[in-house]
């Protein structure tokens, strides 16, 4: 693994443990609160604050998880250099469209 996409990998990581913990933190407080989903989206909707939280949390995800899949690509298969970055590529922008879209539909 080159060392920038180590360095961005692990720099994801920790950008995004306390997005997790946050995560996980509002699951449990909500549904210790008995809200439904219903209950949930109805006050996400129209919120910039949860737009860039997931927004952010997505995008994160994204890039940590592409590189992630080049590496484990590169151990598993017989591909190389250039089809690793069109795979990690392909797989980041399939991510960050599909996380968006989620978000998109959670605050829209």
């Amino acid at each position: 693994m080159s060392f920038r996409r180590y360095l961005i990998q692990r720099i994801t990581a920790v950008l995004m443990a306390p997005l997790i913990v946050a995560h996980l933190a509002l699951i449990l407080w909500t549904s210790g609160q008995g809200l439904t989903a219903a209950d949930i989206l109805s006050r996400t909707r129209g919120s910039l604050g949860w737009g860039l939280f997931y927004g952010g949390f997505v995008a994160l995800a994204a890039v940590h998880g592409a590189i992630g899949v080049r590496g484990v690509a590169r151990e598993w298969s017989g591909l190389r250099d250039a089809a690793l970055d069109a795979l990690m590529w392909g797989f980041g922008a399939v991510l960050l469209g599909l996380g968006l879209r989620a978000v998109w539909a959670v605050i829209a």
